[in-house]
């Protein structure tokens, strides 16, 4: 399993390599697609070994190799439930994009290529457990995303790709700063190099590297400012108001299958890096910010929601509602609850199947249409009642409609939300607006959400539809997938919670607060 483990993330690497090899833009769609169905039944075979694994152990599959042993770094991989979901959901995700991309005909070998090489970085961001590791294939991801966009994209498609790549490159940047200086303060803690990038050891709760950035430990200092650090450089790629300006623009511009992945998996890495990284190694800081991060978490909602409202771009308002879902996110890891906290996660995978649907969705549209301006559209259902269908179930999902995927993690995030006020018993006060005004970012998706489906799928179709070419037997299926996944998961959520229970249990001992240390860091 090890090995089967490595070769996944690498797999794709090599598929890279191929499609730059074979002689026809044909065979390297089939290269990339074969790649990726190959990549997806690793995940599936990891998952079943996952579940069938000792009962006590939450992190299998463990590699550690000396890598760069002059500063202590090694090739460290591992899977738990944290990673885990979300590596299937991004194998799943990677044959639709491939099959999505199958009309793309500009330079296909090299659009195939580059998208294979960030398979394997966001593989590696979700299954390393050596910072240094971390970090390389978090800026692996980048590089292939900036050429994908800026090669393949629109109009504007220079200008998105280097704001993508100059806010990223930025939140690498602040990651950096922190690496350093964990790279001088952890020898003094551990008293050798042992423990400099090791991110189970790092955030080992009660450990010597843990006590010096606790409360009034000898770095407590550098603890908040890593802690803001490492948050700035996540929440650019979840991405939260007001770091969020890049999103919009590369949305608009990169092709569909582009954006799908971007939406889908590339957001999630941000999310996950803070469950990862960010909050485990500075608990006591994020005890003690937790209402400044509620507060990013509660703008980003709102904001996102009334941009959605204030768009007449079909595919611009899907991205800034990408915005508003996320915010969910960051609240729910921001409140400390083991209930927000699970929602949070839940949201994420939720939100990776909805957003990757409802970017399908507007380039389905889009490829006939050639235009995106939800006033020029009308009456689709009738024209493609199946598409209408899907539709339905994906721009729903999103709302947060019971029954759909994306209801289960809003309603744990608020829920978790007014759970706060147990905790922060002096804050009630705080923790209820916030929860309210949470709620109230509901009513706003449900309003952008109706109001785009009323003006594009309902009403009588408009007279140039019937030059339209019909939907497609790939279009259908690649919607179908998605459409289901929605439906599967908002009825049967133990499909994602069964798999992080143990894993979150453990995390959740690190960051929940005790009255000690909520009185330590507010008084009385």
């Amino acid at each position: 399993m090890k090995f089967l483990l490595n070769l996944m993330i690498f797999l794709p690497a090599i598929g890279a390599i191929v499609c730059l090899a074979v002689p026809t833009s044909q065979r390297a769609r089939w290269v990339a697609l074969g790649t990726c169905i190959i990549t997806t039944v690793m995940s599936l075979i990891l998952t079943v070994g996952y579940i069938t694994g000792p009962e006590n152990q939450t992190l299998l599959f463990e590699t550690k190799v000396s890598w760069i042993s002059v500063i202590n770094v090694n090739y460290t991989t591992g899977l738990d439930g944290l990673s885990l979901p979300l590596v299937v959901l991004t194998t799943v995700l990677s044959v639709l994009i491939v099959i999505a991309s199958w009309k793309i005909e500009k330079a296909v070998r090299a659009y195939m290529a580059l998208y294979l090489f960030l398979l394997t970085g966001m593989l590696g961001v979700f299954l390393a457990l050596d910072l240094f590791l971390f970090y390389v294939f978090f800026e692996i991801s980048l590089l292939p995303m900036y050429f994908l966009i800026g090669i393949w994209g629109g109009p504007r498609k220079e200008y998105a790709a280097i704001k993508f790549f100059l806010f990223t490159l930025a939140g690498s940047i602040c990651l950096l700063i922190v690496m350093l200086g964990l790279y001088f303060i952890t020898p003094k803690a551990a008293g050798s190099l042992t423990n400099t990038w090791d991110i189970m050891a790092m955030q080992e709760k009660g450990g010597p590297v843990a006590a010096l950035f606790a409360e009034g430990g000898r770095y407590w200092g550098f603890a908040q400012v890593a802690f803001w650090l490492t948050f700035i450089a996540f929440a650019i790629k979840i991405p939260v108001a007001p770091l969020h300006t890049w999103l919009p623009d590369a949305h608009v511009e990169a092709p569909t299958p582009i954006s799908m992945i971007l939406a889908g998996v590339l957001l999630k890495m941000g999310g996950y890096a803070l469950m990862r990284i960010t909050y485990p190694f500075f608990p006591d800081a994020a005890l003690l910010f937790w209402q400044y991060v509620a507060a990013i978490g509660i703008f980003s909602i709102i904001y996102g929601a009334l941009c959605s409202l204030a768009q007449d771009d079909w595919k611009k308002l899907v991205a800034y509602s990408s915005v508003s879902h996320m915010g969910y996110v960051t609240l729910g890891i921001a409140v400390l609850t083991p209930t927000a906290f699970n929602g949070a996660y839940f949201e994420m995978i939720a939100h990776g199947i909805t957003s990757a649907l409802m970017f399908f969705l507007v380039g389905v549209a889009y490829d006939r249409a050639h235009h995106r301006q939800i006033d020029r559209f009308g009456g689709m259902w009738l024209q493609w009642p199946s598409y209408g269908a899907w539709s339905l179930i994906g721009f729903f999902a999103g709302m947060g409609l019971p029954g759909l995927c994306g209801f289960i993690g809003e309603i744990m995030v608020l829920l978790g939300t007014f759970q706060a006020a147990e905790q922060f018993q002096d804050k009630v006060g705080f923790v209820y607006l916030i929860g309210s005004v949470a709620a109230f970012g509901v009513v706003l998706t449900a309003a952008y959400i109706l109001w785009m489906f009323n003006r594009i799928y309902m009403g009588k179709p408009r007279p140039d539809y019937g030059d339209y070419e019909p939907v497609s037997r790939r279009e259908k299926w690649i919607m179908a997938v998605l459409g289901i996944a929605a439906i599967a998961f908002g009825i049967v959520p133990w499909l994602v919670f069964g798999i992080t229970a143990d894993t979150f249990a453990g995390i959740m001992e690190m960051l929940t607060p005790s009255s000690e240390s909520v009185t330590a860091l507010f008084g009385n």
